[in-house]
């Protein structure tokens, strides 16, 4: 699974949860959001292998251009040496030999630096991919955090108040009320 759209279903739980009225607080379901976090962990492997693959693809490119160019060197000297005979002709066969090598190299270096490239760009935006879900996953944990803490405060301050109550005395409408002391009737 795509780790961007796991990063939205997180968002859309987020989202989707119940808010406290007054407060940036909201209670999401832990279990959903456990399981998505479930699926990141599994999904991230599957992006490093598409990086690695990446990378497999630029060094099967790599070893294809030279190949091409042990080829063209190849048939270069075989070519030279066809011509020997001739010493001009073998002047020039050499001359040719070095000028498709370069070329080979030029285009072998080019491919490199293309291939380096790209896969500069595909980590560089696993690694903003990466960096947005820790960051969406640490803001979901602290926001549960904040609402666990927020409830229990509720709950102890819901408890003093009951243990407050419970604590008076009944008023004992059969004796009679004294009058305060230093006070005249």
């Amino acid at each position: 699974m795509d780790i961007q759209h796991l990063v939205d279903r997180l968002e859309d739980l987020i989202d989707d949860g119940r808010h406290f009225f007054g407060t940036k607080y909201t209670i999401v379901d832990e279990e959903r959001a456990l399981e998505i976090i479930d699926q990141m962990r599994i999904s991230i492997p599957e992006e490093i292998e598409n990086a690695a693959r990446t990378i497999q693809k630029k060094d099967r490119v790599l070893a294809e251009a030279n190949e091409e160019a042990a080829r063209i060197v190849q048939q270069a000297r075989q070519h030279s040496e066809d011509l020997i005979d001739d010493q001009e002709m073998v002047k020039q066969a050499k001359v040719r030999a070095e000028y498709v090598i370069e070329q080979a190299k030029i285009e072998a270096s080019k491919i490199t630096r293309e291939a380096d490239e790209y896969v500069l760009v595909q980590l560089s935006q696993l690694e903003q991919q990466f960096a947005h879900t820790l960051d969406e996953v640490r803001n979901g944990i602290q926001i549960m955090q904040r609402e666990e803490q927020a409830v229990a405060e509720v709950e102890l301050e819901t408890a003093e108040v009951q243990n407050h109550e419970v604590n008076h005395e009944p008023i004992n409408f059969e004796r009679p009320a004294q009058a305060p002391v230093g006070s005249s009737l």
